[in-house]
């Protein structure tokens, strides 16, 4: 109906040009602030980055030590009081996880709602995340998230959630350590990696969508923040190898896009929908139409970026 018609169009940030209904242009900007999304990428990545900030600040090293260390444990040693404060930080995310109590749900429910689990639990998208979500921000949130088709859920659920916002300081508490692991040793320590290796699988079971703990990037589980650490430190170290230690690649023409990261987000954001970055599709059942469009929508952001690069504009968070 008009109703849904018009909160698919906010939830997507285009208003005025895909309100199809019979308010005009102009009531459908006004409504959009009722469902003006409240969670959201940008705002995770700016309180993780909070966060860590802080942690660094109050209990991080307050110079760089002249002398060479020698030793990996006393380096990562140092930094005890930051690995307990996320232990506790992700002790916090399994407890509401697993023990809080959700209305007309299976406490510890981490499945999609909907026809998931035999539709069982239609109404349980997300479990305690989801139910954290929907009581905080009401229709402040994304409506329509992936598992809404796949599921045919009826709960909205916002992948950048709030239950969610503390995996995503793990993992990028866990960027922190190797960038130490780097500066000191100039070498991409197999620890850490083999064991996320080890228990991201032991958590999921080896399985597509159960075990203990699924791989669930929309959930943003712990099973899925280490399985994407250890992919991480993996592409992190052979991109050590080949760029800085044996000077093969310069990282081109990734390095640009890198450097002006948010400012390519944003602007695919905002215009990601309008041509030359995309056009309507004339082939909806083949994929290479879709394949084609993004390639060449990235390739023009690429280029863009190489033009920011050459006049030394660089947008920063």
């Amino acid at each position: 109906d008009d109703s849904d018609r018009l909160k698919s169009c906010i939830s997507y940030g285009d208003a005025q040009g895909c309100c199809e209904c019979s308010r005009c242009a102009a009531d459908c900007v006004a409504v959009s602030w009722s469902w003006l999304r409240i969670p959201g990428v940008l705002q995770r990545l700016g309180f993780t980055y909070f966060v860590l900030s802080l942690l660094q600040t109050l209990w991080g090293q307050k110079e760089i030590p002249l002398r060479v260390v020698t030793s990996e444990r006393s380096t990562l040693l140092s930094f005890w009081l930051q690995w307990l404060i996320i232990i506790l930080l992700e002790t916090l995310w399994l407890c509401i996880t697993f023990l809080m109590p959700v209305p007309n749900c299976p406490t510890g429910y981490l499945g999609a709602g909907g026809i998931g689990d035999n539709g069982l639990y239609p109404n349980c998208t997300g479990g305690a995340a989801g139910y954290i979500d929907r009581w905080m921000f009401g229709d402040n949130m994304f409506r329509y998230p992936t598992c809404k088709e796949l599921y045919k859920t009826t709960q909205p659920f916002d992948p950048e959630g709030v239950l969610g916002t503390i995996n995503s300081i793990v993992i990028g508490f866990l960027g922190m350590q190797v960038r130490r692991i780097i500066y000191f040793f100039r070498v991409i320590q197999q620890v850490g990696q083999q064991c996320f290796k080890v228990i991201s699988p032991i958590l999921s079971k080896c399985t597509r969508d159960g075990g203990f703990i699924p791989v669930n990037k929309n959930l943003w589980s712990l099973s899925f923040v280490l399985c994407m650490g250890c992919f991480s430190f993996l592409l992190l170290g052979a991109m050590y190898f080949v760029i800085d230690i044996k000077g093969w690649w310069a990282g081109q023409p990734f390095v640009y896009p890198g450097m002006n990261s948010i400012f390519v987000y944003v602007g695919h954001s905002l215009l990601g929908f309008y041509f030359p970055f995309s056009w309507e599709m004339r082939f909806q059942e083949s994929h290479w139409e879709f394949l084609l469009q993004s390639l060449w929508g990235s390739s023009l952001w690429v280029l863009i970026a190489y033009l920011l690069y050459r006049k030394k504009f660089f947008l920063k968070i």
